[in-house]
């Protein structure tokens, strides 16, 4: 769409803090208020508007994207998405480790044993882990854990969970981003671990380039959104 405003500003909303355009506040796709819980998000916000040239381009402002998403579908279906969160426990990539070559299950466990370990004292929620590919029951009081640790996010938390989770395909992976146990550069390389080691002897094509380029983009976008959320953690 064609940028019609001049500037786009933070500003003190009821509730919280929202963003104006000319003194306009902004509305979700939803028609609702777009109102963060933080000033620097606010303003981070802001600064993707002011970004923008003759045309607005949703795709190049992920905080706003993640913010609207937050308020029209997080905040409305919430047992849901804690529900969808919450399973990839279950199954969870750092649990499923490689036999051969023997190269490439070192550096799952040199990877992913750490985070399992983080994991194990941070939640008090004890995993499993197997080779190959086929299902292991974690403990019902893992999973329990793991799903209260979920639920207990606030929405604005839960939006930027929710996008890591599916973007590393581990909740393991998302809740160490989130608690700033891991960056995003590291979240992305534990994520994609088996998919670089098949291209160090194989390559890589353009498709598969342009799939790991938005999965890292995606694992970004939930950092710094947590990272202006929680100050502190940045």
């Amino acid at each position: 769409m064609k940028r019609l405003y001049q500037k786009a500003e933070p500003v003190e909303r009821a509730g919280g803090h929202g963003i104006a355009l000319d003194g306009k506040p902004i509305k979700t796709p939803g028609k609702r208020d777009l109102i963060v819980p933080s000033a620097m998000l606010a303003a981070a916000i802001a600064e993707e508007w002011n970004a923008q040239h003759a045309e607005v381009r949703p795709a190049t402002m992920p905080l706003t994207r993640l913010a609207t998403t937050a308020v029209d579908r997080i905040a409305t279906q919430r047992d849901e998405i804690v529900r969808q969160v919450a399973s990839y426990a279950a199954t969870d990539l750092v649990c499923y480790r490689a036999t051969h070559p023997p190269t490439l299950a070192a550096r799952q466990q040199a990877v992913w044993g750490p985070l399992i370990d983080w994991a194990v004292l941070r939640y008090d929620a004890p995993l499993a882990v197997t080779s190959g590919v086929i299902p292991k029951s974690q403990a019902t009081a893992a999973l329990r854990a793991f799903s209260s640790a979920v639920a207990e996010q606030e929405t604005f938390a839960l939006t930027a969970l929710h996008l890591a989770t599916a973007a590393c395909g581990s909740l393991i992976i998302a809740l160490a981003l989130l608690e700033g146990h891991v960056d995003a550069p590291q979240a992305f390389a534990a994520s994609q671990l088996d998919e670089s080691f098949q291209i160090e002897g194989w390559g890589e094509d353009p498709e598969q380039a342009e799939r790991r380029r938005a999965l890292a983009g995606d694992i970004e976008a939930a950092a710094k959104f947590i990272s202006l959320l929680r100050p502190s953690r940045s």
